[in-house]
Order: C-alpha cells, then sequence, then structure tokens
C-alpha cells in the first residue's frame, strides 16, 4: 500500500511539473520552416515578454491575450507584439475598443474594412485571421473574392463596393477621389466616414507591425491570401 501511494505522489507531482513546463514551450512551426530569426515561442522576430517583467498596462494586455476567445489570435499575434510597448497599446485599445464596438459600424462594414486594408497592405496574418470572422458575419463570398483577387466592384451593393473603394484609394494610390468620397459621405455621414478611416487606419497601423516582426501563422494554418 505505501508503495502504491509513494507512486501515485510521484505521479501526480510528474504531471504538475509537466503542465507547468508545458507554457514554457515552444511554439510549433507551421510548414515551410519558419525564418531562421523567428522567436519558437513568440512566432515572431521578438521574444515574447514574461508576465512578471512587465507593468500594469503590460500585465493587463497579457491577460487579455491569454485569455481564450479575447482575441483572435492570442499572444502569437499582434496582443503579444504590443506586450513590448505596454503604455501605447493601452491608448491604442481605447481607440480600438470604441471604432470596433461604439462607432456604430456594423459587423459587415467593419470586417470589409479590415480585408481591404489587409489585402491592399498585402498582409498574409491579418487576412488569414479575418476571413473566416467575415464570412461568419455574414460577409458574402462574392464580396471577399472581389477584395481577395481585386476585381471590379461594379456588381456589388453599394455600400459594399464604397468601403472597398475607398480603401483602396486611400492605401494604393494615396488619394480619395471626389466621387468616392461623396458616395461615403452621403452613406455614411461625416462622423462615421471619419470613424471608417480611422479604423482601417488602426488596421493598417497593426499590419505594419504585423510586417516588422515577419509574425508567422500558427501552427497548421493555411494562408488564404493568394502567394504574395
Amino acid at each position: 500500500m505505501l508503495q502504491i501511494l509513494a507512486f501515485t505522489v510521484a505521479l501526480i507531482g510528474a504531471v504538475s511539473i509537466n503542465e507547468a513546463n508545458a507554457a514554457e514551450r515552444p511554439i510549433t512551426p507551421s510548414a515551410p520552416a519558419w525564418p531562421s530569426d523567428i522567436d519558437p515561442r513568440s512566432g515572431f522576430r521578438l521574444p515574447l515578454p514574461r508576465r512578471e517583467d512587465l507593468d500594469e498596462y503590460g500585465q493587463k494586455t497579457f491577460d487579455r491575450g491569454a485569455t481564450p476567445g479575447a482575441n483572435i489570435a492570442g499572444l502569437q499575434g499582434p496582443a503579444g507584439i504590443q506586450l513590448h510597448s505596454p503604455w501605447a497599446t493601452h491608448q491604442l485599445s481605447i481607440l480600438s475598443k470604441y471604432l470596433r464596438d461604439d462607432a456604430g459600424l456594423t459587423p459587415r462594414v467593419r470586417e470589409i474594412a479590415f480585408l481591404t486594408t489587409s489585402r491592399e497592405m498585402d498582409n498574409q496574418f491579418e487576412w488569414t485571421a479575418h476571413e473566416p470572422v467575415a464570412l461568419k458575419v455574414g460577409v458574402p463570398e462574392a464580396v471577399i473574392d472581389v477584395i481577395k483577387y481585386k476585381k471590379s466592384t461594379d456588381e456589388l451593393e453599394e455600400a459594399d463596393a464604397v468601403i472597398i473603394n475607398l480603401g483602396r484609394q486611400i492605401w494604393s494610390k494615396h488619394k480619395v477621389d471626389s466621387a468616392t468620397f461623396a458616395s461615403a459621405h452621403a452613406l455614411f455621414g461625416a462622423r462615421m466616414m471619419v470613424d471608417l478611416v480611422l479604423l482601417m487606419g488602426h488596421h493598417a497601423t497593426i499590419a505594419a507591425l504585423l510586417a516588422t516582426v515577419d509574425m508567422q501563422l500558427h501552427a497548421g494554418r493555411e494562408p488564404l491570401l493568394p502567394e504574395l
């Protein structure tokens, strides 16, 4: 009986150690192998900071990123990158929450704006994260394909076409023509149009971060954007 009890205690101890060590294990790279400058735990070019080394804002960002379902990518994504600048992240999170939740932009408008920005930035990580979300909130596959393959917007509903054309002109032409501006203003009004552009601008900021640190797709995740 004593031998069985000792074996059971040892087994429980081993399981506890393995669970503790699991959080420190590297993320398994997806195929093909990641570039040599990618940190195996973070999935990008910077190490993932430890929670205990962060200040109050950093720990809040860490906890949000580590909470299942709190964001699309967890800490292997923008939340992990932003741990390196917790104060800026805290300020950006206030703007992000307003633009996503309180500006009055519908999920369909929001996701079309996100996809348009991701496509114009050719950001594989953002696109692959948001295409399934767009489908889930009701963005038709035909609209997604127009954005993905840079097709004409002539056959789309007016609102969808205006968002896409606005984003394309901002990010590719760096100038919005009078007709597109007038259409966006008529559809959304001044305040919501400004918020829509701010939403795309915030998404472009995240795309810039992802590109800088060469953020890799999660293990087993297939890229959804055509070869860049």
